[in-house]
């Protein structure tokens, strides 16, 4: 039975097993996949000790991502504009192959949603790893801009210029957003995993067709509350679409199959998963 992983601390939490079981069952295939709390000292050895024993593939989440970065042998172009690696495959070299699916999955959830990328303009919130993983991503889905918002401008400023020879990329502080109509706007703060919510002007959300919360809960965010109260004609979507759209672009990458995401979407929600 084929061996996959995903690597963490915490990892308790992770909802990635019983994900990719269910996209296994849609194909007959029988895994084996597991949850592996890795020492925050201990990533190397703990990845290594699993690709050692037969390992095929591996699913890597915080705080280890930069790390499996530097463990790849070999990287593809968007794990390269990530800076980030969200999975690793053995290849038939025996090296490590790795990969960031993490902007894939959130492209293909807009795009389930039903929201028009093509010359969207796009107001990102947050500079950190999330928001690097998916600039390229959108790029290539034909977004007009990026426009990256961060309470420290200086860290929104190097990502737009790390990625202006992709397509035009602005950035700006949370004080000095220019007055746009953005299409989307996509939070990738942690904000909402303590319950607050960005310190920006609500002008700028008072128009968008599409308000995304990478975060995922239960319950609708403080973000996606937060917008409903001054748009209530914006569609708000939670993170899991892209939890799972990421899931399955990991498993495209280790089997050459792409699960069918609306289903393993839908059990979530019905709470048969």
């Amino acid at each position: 039975m084929d061996k996959y992983a995903v690597f963490g601390h915490p990892i308790k939490h992770s909802k990635s097993p019983k994900i990719h079981q269910a996209f296994a069952r849609q194909y007959d295939e029988q895994i084996s996949y597991e949850a592996i709390l890795a020492p925050l000292e201990g990533f190397k050895e703990s990845v290594n000790t699993f690709f050692a024993s037969g390992g095929k593939g591996a699913n890597v989440t915080l705080p280890f991502k930069e790390e499996a970065f530097r463990l790849a042998d070999k990287l593809t172009e968007r794990a390269k504009l990530a800076g980030a690696v969200n999975t690793l495959k053995r290849i038939e070299t025996g090296e490590l192959l790795g990969d960031n699916t993490d902007g894939a999955g959130l492209v293909a959830d807009l795009l389930r949603q039903g929201a028009c990328l093509e010359n969207a303009q796009i107001l990102l919130l947050g500079a950190g790893g999330a928001a690097r993983g998916c600039i390229f991503p959108l790029l290539q889905a034909g977004v007009s801009c990026v426009v990256i918002a961060n309470r420290t401008q200086s860290k929104a400023q190097t990502l737009a210029q790390e990625f202006s020879q992709f397509g035009k990329v602005v950035d700006c502080g949370l004080d000095n957003i220019s007055n746009v109509d953005f299409s989307i706007v996509i939070n990738s703060t942690s904000s909402s995993v303590t319950g607050d919510i960005p310190n920006i002007d609500p002008i700028h959300i008072q128009k968008c067709v599409f308000a995304y919360d990478m975060f995922y809960s239960d319950q609708p965010t403080s973000f996606l509350n937060w917008v409903a109260t001054y748009n209530s004609s914006a569609q708000l979507v939670d993170g899991l679409g892209m939890l799972i759209g990421q899931a399955a672009e990991a498993y495209s990458v280790w089997r050459g199959k792409y699960p069918d995401v609306t289903k393993v979407i839908n059990a979530f929600k019905q709470g048969s998963l």
